[in-house]
């Protein structure tokens, strides 16, 4: 009877062990299947935030490669046109305030654009001359000009202008400026075309 008790006991033992081991077996399959489902879940999430991350970076790569490119481009063209204005303004600007400071050249111009003003409208003709210029041209306006045109035009001698002349009727419903700023920005016109394709090609 003890045999049989040791037996069936040993039995139940054995058959519990198995069936506990198979449990185990499968909890732990369950589980290894598991933490590999995570395991793949975390690396898929891993590269999607490397991908989005890459992204944002070569994003911001081309953003910044964008802008630097025309930052540069807008430095060169600004230092161009600093350098093109520099040079202009260095060869129009001795010829032009000598030719202008000059009484003789002033008188022929002027003369030239007065007469081609009809004679009513020299009659209400007004200048606008350099102050440091009226001892020269004070008397001339209001002789050899005033025969020219048949009547002498009203002379005005500004220190706002320090060459050249404007001129137009005495009303001011519109006027001729013949300056030194104003033949400077026509001469400066003409080089800048010259001078770019001198300087830049």
């Amino acid at each position: 009877m003890s045999d049989k008790l040791q037996e069936l006991t040993e039995r139940l033992y054995q058959e519990g062990l198995s069936k506990g081991k198979e449990e185990g077996e499968q909890l732990l399959a369950r589980a290894r299947a598991e933490a590999d489902r995570t395991i793949a879940e975390a690396c898929k999430q891993a590269e999607e935030i490397l991908a989005a991350a890459q992204r944002q970076a070569d994003d911001l790569r081309d953003k910044t490669t964008s802008d630097v490119k025309m930052a540069s481009e807008q430095c060169l063209q600004a230092t161009k046109k600093d350098i093109e204005n520099l040079l202009v303004g260095a060869i129009s600007a001795g010829s032009v305030n000598a030719s202008l400071a000059d009484p003789d050249f002033l008188k022929k111009i002027i003369t030239t654009v007065a007469e081609r003003f009809s004679a009513s409208e020299s009659a209400e003709l007004a200048l606008i001359l350099p102050a440091s210029l009226q001892q020269e041209l004070e008397p001339w306006v209001a002789g050899e000009l005033a025969r020219t045109l048949g009547s002498a035009p009203k002379a005005q001698f500004s220190k706002k202008v320090a060459g050249g002349f404007s001129i137009g009727p005495r009303d001011g419903s519109w006027f001729v400026s013949l300056t030194d700023e104003t033949f400077r920005e026509l001469i400066a016109e003409y080089l800048r075309p010259v001078t770019r394709k001198l300087l830049f090609g």
